[in-house]
């Protein structure tokens, strides 16, 4: 179905599920975290805590994926992700993936066909925008029966985010 580049807030997307960049505590943080946890309400915060008791006591790890109601959103859920920090001495690119992937799978899962995504990674934690990109498209244009949007904030990094998907070679 191909990947559309959207630039804007993600909270405000109309999609069936919405990706959230989470840190590995799921209890909200800064970022495209704390704004789906502000918008969204706290069903979601309470959401992530029973995850925590009954799954996740040590948190989720890196490159997994799991969902909760998306609370006041306009979506029917909010798939959780962790993504790596970025380093520049270790090839973390495989656990970006896996984010991507794994959000994928869960959206299959709960029968979602039409999925919001932020640029996982590329804010606090690190990664240069426009690998984020090409790591994302290499999942993200693989999703066969979702509309997936990659949804950046802000125009520079949607002006790379077209940058990067206009010269991006299928490997």
């Amino acid at each position: 179905m191909g990947v559309a580049l959207v630039q804007g807030d993600i909270t405000g997307e109309q999609v069936d599920a919405i990706v959230n960049a989470a840190n590995s505590s799921l209890l909200g943080g800064g970022g495209v975290d704390g704004a789906i946890h502000r918008r969204g309400g706290p069903a979601i915060l309470d959401e992530c805590r029973a995850l925590r008791a009954s799954h996740y006591g040590r948190g989720l790890p890196t490159g997994k994926a799991v969902a909760t109601t998306a609370g006041n959103l306009s979506a029917r859920w909010v798939i959780h992700t962790v993504g790596p920090v970025w380093s520049a001495a270790e090839d973390r690119s495989q656990l970006l993936r896996d984010c991507y992937r794994n959000s994928l799978r869960v959206a299959d899962e709960l029968g979602a066909t039409t999925v919001a995504f932020p640029l996982i990674s590329a804010g606090v934690y690190g990664w240069p925008v426009d690998d984020a990109v090409r790591q994302a498209l290499t999942v993200l244009r693989e999703a066969a029966s979702t509309e997936v949007r990659l949804v950046l904030l802000g125009a520079d990094a949607f002006a790379t985010a077209q940058r990067v998907a206009a010269t991006f070679v299928t490997d």
